[in-house]
């Protein structure tokens, strides 16, 4: 346990939950929450189609295969990002949770020109966020 906390350069411990098991039948997700697998199987959704559940727990393993079965049998969902080539679990992390961010995050449409919205909803956006 004690070599995680020597990658963990945020402390993130100090700030997010963390809840140890012994084992996998001993876990146990707040009522309501869908634990949700990241793998490369072969009926996994592809993530660009996936809808997020309100409230998740994401699981990612090493590469493919690194998720056990019975992990898999636990998860409620099964995503896969849609890659050539195999992705460290840190690069995969972020873009689970940019995707759910973009997903639920409320964003407007975006622009059909390139480039990003007028100043004038770029400020109205950023006071609605300060609310």
């Amino acid at each position: 346990m004690r070599e995680a906390y020597n990658s963990d350069t945020s402390r993130s411990f100090d700030h997010v939950p963390y809840y140890p098991w012994d084992n996998l039948a001993a876990m146990r997700l707040p009522k309501g929450c869908a634990l949700v697998g990241v793998e490369l199987t072969d009926d996994a959704v592809e993530l660009p189609r996936f809808q997020h559940p309100q409230a998740a727990a994401y699981v990612l393993g090493q590469e493919r295969g690194s998720l056990s079965p019975e992990l898999v049998k636990r998860c409620a969902h099964v995503v896969q990002i849609p890659t050539k080539f195999c992705l460290n679990v840190g690069l995969a992390g972020a873009l689970v949770m940019y995707d759910r961010l973009l997903a639920h995050g409320g964003y407007p449409a975006r622009p059909i020109m390139p480039g990003g919205p007028p100043p004038e909803m770029t400020e109205a956006l950023r006071i609605k966020r300060q609310v």
